[in-house]
This record gives structure tokens, sequence and C-alpha cells, in this order.
């Protein structure tokens, strides 16, 4: 249903260390990029990630209630994930561990306060 999801950056090439590091994990890469904007995500499927500068030229801003989860393809690949995140400046909004029978997964922040996860049914 979703296409891809594109979150603001106050500096790309900073942000883009911290997503280059958690695409690489997941197995997919940069596919689009310009000066302010860039997405990861693997030829043929859907974009994934993009990071911008607002095109409005205003500071970007963390949505409150926003979220964007990454689907890891089982539970250490979601312990790899938010360990991965924490030593790239991310912080803890909640470690790995059952949330319920069919969901695993993990809470954290980049390192400007995007909120994001990794999970895994089952």
């Amino acid at each position: 249903m979703i296409g891809y999801v594109t979150l603001g950056t106050k500096d790309i090439k900073k942000a883009a260390q911290f997503y280059d590091k958690i695409a690489a994990e997941m197995g997919v890469g940069r596919f689009m990029e310009s000066d302010t904007f860039i997405a990861w995500g693997s030829p043929g499927g859907g974009a994934g990630l993009g990071l911008t500068q607002p095109f409005d030229g205003k500071p970007m801003s963390v949505g409150n209630g926003v979220m964007v989860a990454f689907a890891a393809k089982d539970k250490a690949q979601v312990d790899r994930i938010y360990k991965l995140a924490l030593s790239l400046g991310g912080t803890d909004e909640g470690p790995p561990g059952q949330r319920s029978e069919q969901f695993y997964a993990a809470y954290f922040r980049d390192p400007e306060g995007n909120k994001l996860n990794a999970f895994v049914m089952g």
C-alpha cells in the first residue's frame, strides 16, 4: 500500500551516514539522490525510505505520532538494527522484545529525533 516514506533532515550528509548503515544491514542501498534528497531501496522494488531537506526551505521538524518501521528478516536482525542505530547516535525508545505473540520489535530515534522501529512478525 505505501510506496515510500520521506523524513526531513537538517544535515543530509550527516543523516545519510546513519541511514546508509541501517540500509546496508537490511541489504539495500541508495538508488536515487541529489544535493538535497536521498532514497534507499532495491531496484525493481518500492522506494522504501527517502531523506530530504524540506522543499519549502523551513526547518525540518519531527512529526508527533509519526514513525517509520523497517521490516526485518528475523529477530536477530531486529536486534542488530537496534544496536547499530544506537551506536550511530540514535536514542532508545524501547529495546528489542516480544510485544505480542506475533510481533517482535525495537524502537529508536535517529540522531535528529525521527522515530523508527525495526520489527518482525512472529
